[in-house]
């Protein structure tokens, strides 16, 4: 796990172009991304003015380009839009309730095995589900359930 730098260049601060499979640092050193995706840049480092914010590293600095990495890119770069943290403000708090309420009391497994607890956390989420249910209002009407 790479240490973090405080004022430090996040991954963002690398220009990847995934078409070419290049990454660009901050300072405007171009280097190729291997087939198993990484961009070392390596022994130009060494002189960079921009390296205490860059790296630690001795060798220079390696980025990680994933398989991934321009969705993962454009999903953290729509965190900083007013609608999407108007989203996660709202329906945060609702998720995090529910984890709770589903480890409460559970936080150490109670069958051996996994497939006796992987049916345990069906059933506790299933129930957890009807009671939420429930206090919404769930009735029954001699057909159907119904929400009001």
């Amino acid at each position: 796990m790479p240490r973090i730098i405080s004022d430090g260049f996040t991954v963002d601060d690398f220009t990847v172009d995934h078409d070419n499979r290049t990454a660009t640092c901050p300072n405007g050193l171009t280097r190729p991304i291997s087939r198993s995706g990484v961009a070392t840049f390596g022994v130009a480092c060494a002189t960079c003015t921009w390296r205490a914010r860059c790296t630690r590293s001795r060798k220079g600095k390696q980025l990680v380009v994933g398989a991934h990495d321009a969705r993962q890119r454009a999903a953290r770069q729509a965190t900083h839009h007013p609608h999407w943290l108007a989203d996660y403000r709202q329906h945060r708090p609702m998720i995090e309730r529910t984890i709770a309420w589903l480890t409460r009391s559970n936080r150490r497994l109670r069958y051996r095995g996994v497939t006796k607890n992987d049916h345990w956390l069906h059933h506790r989420a299933a129930a957890l589900n009807l009671r939420w249910l429930v206090n919404l209002g769930l009735s029954h009407n001699g057909t159907a359930w119904a929400l009001p």
